[in-house]
Order: structure tokens, then sequence, then C-alpha cells
């Protein structure tokens, strides 16, 4: 579980990072990163929707994208939003494959800014 600190929670906040940070696409995610200057820690936030399946399925997912982002916590600097969509393949995607996707997509983000 990531600690409150570390999680988007505002509607508003991930408006924000979806809107005004940058993208990339994985096969199972999208991943939106909002990198600001507040003095916080780096925050977390999911977006499963019904398309990825039941209320069981989204929740699994939800919790295996949430223990990829608690592993790569600490390679991400602080006063980043991260926003991760998941996409529908995510639900048959291995946990290896979730976490290299994800710790890629980052990077190849946080390079690019």
């Amino acid at each position: 579980m990531l600690a409150q600190a570390n999680r988007v929670v505002r509607p508003g906040d991930f408006r924000t990072a979806v809107r005004r940070g940058r993208r990339v696409s994985t096969p199972h995610t999208t991943i939106h990163v909002l990198v600001t200057s507040e003095a916080r820690p780096s925050r977390f936030g999911f977006i499963v929707t019904k398309a990825v399946g039941g209320a069981v399925v989204r929740n699994t997912v939800r919790r295996r994208l949430r223990a990829v982002c608690r592993d790569i916590l600490d390679s991400v600097p602080d006063g980043t939003d991260v926003v991760i969509r998941a996409l529908p393949g995510s639900v048959d995607a291995a946990w290896a494959t979730l976490h290299t996707e994800v710790a890629d997509g980052l990077g190849s983000v946080m390079r690019r800014s």
C-alpha cells in the first residue's frame, strides 16, 4: 500500500496531471507524468475503468499497479504526480511485464523532461 502522502486523491489533481503532464503509452497502460516544483513527496494515482473488467478485476489491477509504484517510488523525484491509466489488456499481463512497462515508461518520460 502506498502511504497517504504518496497518493493523488483529488479529482482536480488527476485532471491536471492528465491534461498538463507528459504522456507515454505502453501495451497495458498509459502513464501521465507532471513534474512540479512543489516540495512534497511524489504521488501516484490510478484510473481503472469498467472497460478493464468488473469490480473484482479492477481492484486487482489497481492493487498490482500500486505494488509496482511502491517498488519504484524511490526513483521518482519529489514533487512529481504520476497518473496511470490501466488498459483492458492489463488484466492478463504478468507482474514482471507490468513492472517493466511502468518503470521503463516513467524512466523515458523523466529523461525527456
